[in-house]
């Protein structure tokens, strides 16, 4: 299906910094690659998992549009921008579980009996890739669009414009890294 005139996703990308109205014209365009990266990201986490895809695009896109609007470079950096918000969401969402819990809930519950990460997990890891970032940039995006995108390895290395032996290389070696980090 051809895009409308004046409403191609490139296009809009560029305009964000200086039309008001670009960036929610820009959204239904992208949505079902949002939702895609969302349902693929939460695919890891535990069954019992209270954010659904739609609702973790929402929240990423409230991050997204709540800042200054900045026009975005490509899809790529678009993307790669959607998936920090992601991280961002889940890493909120966790912060608050475990501070829920902290406030009375019960010490066993469910979430504690199931597969997939705790949010201490989630957090933790989220402050590795804080201090690997610091490390390296482009190591800390492959882990970024990896896991909490949920992106494949050549669909990561198309959202940063990189070979695949690149990301291959970045994942294993930025996965050591925050593996002796998290077990440190």
């Amino acid at each position: 299906m051809a895009e409308p005139e004046g409403s191609s996703v490139t296009e809009l990308l560029h305009r964000v910094g200086d039309d008001p109205v670009a960036f929610e014209r820009l959204l239904p365009l992208v949505y079902a690659e949002l939702r895609q990266l969302a349902s693929a990201r939460l695919r890891g986490e535990r069954p019992d998992h209270t954010l659904q895809p739609t609702a973790l695009v929402h929240e990423a896109y409230l991050k997204l549009a709540g800042g200054v609007p900045q026009p975005f470079a490509d899809r790529g950096h678009f993307f790669r921008v959607a998936a920090r918000a992601m991280r961002q969401v889940l890493v909120d969402h966790a912060r608050a579980r475990r501070a829920a819990k902290r406030d009375g809930a019960a010490a066993l519950d469910a979430e504690t009996r199931t597969e997939g990460p705790s949010l201490d997990d989630v957090i933790a890891v989220d402050a590795a890739l804080d201090a690997l970032a610091q490390r390296d940039a482009r190591q800390a995006r492959v882990i970024e669009l990896r896991f909490f995108a949920g992106l494949g390895i050549e669909e990561t290395a198309r959202v940063m414009d990189i070979s695949t032996a690149t990301v291959k290389r970045d994942w294993l070696l930025a996965r050591a890294w925050l593996q002796r980090e998290l077990d440190a």
